[in-house]
């Protein structure tokens, strides 16, 4: 990914160039997709490739490998790592999988660029909320639970993790899926894919470019009008062989009955409610291992904070928008109207 000192041409829609690259493509090659339901939302690729069998047996791997992170990882499957982990750290060190460690890893390294507004304990308030049924805890509920926010023993060097408080609960749903497309797509290159777009949820990784040209992504309009199409792009970016990760309050809410307010998934860990300010935040970056929890991050510190943090971070940038609807960027990107 270009530095910030040459990235500033980022948002130009380019739509023709390296054409001489999409005609030395194989003339029988062609796009092929499939979507799934894995990990509570829609995951999908979209690769270039010149055989339907051998296109079906790739997509085949990318589902396989959606499916196999999320039974060891997912907080609701009782029998996966996570689960397990969950239920005995408190009373005794857990040794985790080099993989876990890794997201472990991970998770920790933005806690601290962020100052704590990323933190995979946030579930031990997290686990409170039930979207579907549009249940809250109440405030006496938080106070009891949010002690045990942070209360987390690690150990890298022997994977070793240990709960400080009975109450800690870790989920790592803000950089799960941001890990998942990245491994799908490694596994798309090992075979042979050069062109592939991997998504899930909004977390999307690329292969390459689109035949010769970048990829146009667009970011989600999150408050639509009422004559608007469901899903409008309020900016496009042309990507290539990079990721990019959204954090909206518009993916999992429900309208709190008494005062109005939207109650959605991206808590503030520090109390424990849904974090307000921001309602969308992008981050774009060459792994999307890194841009999933940096965009939970930003969301929660806000924008002058979030986008101080990405401008002190090489190859990586942000766009967010507002609650009063401004859209602000990071500081290797040109907004359209001063291009």
């Amino acid at each position: 990914m270009p530095s910030n000192g040459s990235s500033s041409r980022r948002l130009l829609l380019v739509t023709a160039a390296c054409l001489s690259l999409w005609l030395a493509l194989p003339a029988r090659a062609e796009w092929f997709q499939q979507n799934w339901a894995i990990m509570g939302t829609e995951v999908g690729a979209r690769i270039w490739w010149q055989d339907a069998d051998q296109a079906a047996q790739l997509l085949a791997l990318v589902r396989a490998e959606m499916e196999r992170i999320d039974t060891v990882y997912s907080p609701y499957i009782d029998s996966s790592e996570l689960a397990r982990v969950n239920q005995l750290a408190a009373s005794q060190t857990q040794t985790l999988s080099p993989e876990f460690a890794r997201l472990v890893d991970k998770a920790l390294w933005v806690n601290r660029i962020s100052h704590g507004a990323f933190d995979i304990t946030y579930a031990s308030v997290g686990h409170l909320y039930d979207y579907r049924s549009g249940q809250a805890p109440d405030d006496a509920q938080i106070a009891a639970n949010l002690p045990a926010v942070g209360k987390l023993h690690w150990q890298p060097h022997t994977r070793q993790i240990r709960f400080a408080h009975p109450g800690v609960k870790i989920d790592l749903g803000g950089l799960a899926k941001g890990y998942a497309v990245d491994s799908a797509a490694a596994l798309l290159r090992e075979h042979g894919v050069q062109h592939a777009s991997v998504n899930a949820g909004g977390d999307t990784r690329l292969l390459g470019d689109n035949l010769g040209r970048p990829w146009l992504i667009g970011i989600k309009n999150p408050r639509p009008g009422p004559d608007d199409a469901a899903w409008q792009s309020v900016v496009k970016l042309p990507m290539a062989n990079e990721a990019i990760s959204t954090s909206g309050d518009y993916e999992r809410y429900f309208i709190d009955q008494h005062t109005g307010e939207r109650v959605h998934h991206i808590l503030n860990p520090a109390t424990g409610k849904s974090s307000h300010g921001l309602i969308s935040a992008s981050v774009i970056g060459p792994e999307g291992f890194n841009t999933d929890p940096l965009a939970t991050a930003v969301f929660v510190m806000g924008a002058e904070a979030g986008l101080a943090m990405i401008n002190q971070l090489p190859g990586y940038e942000a766009i967010v928008i507002t609650s009063s609807g401004e859209i602000r960027y990071s500081s290797g990107l040109t907004p359209p109207e001063l291009q």
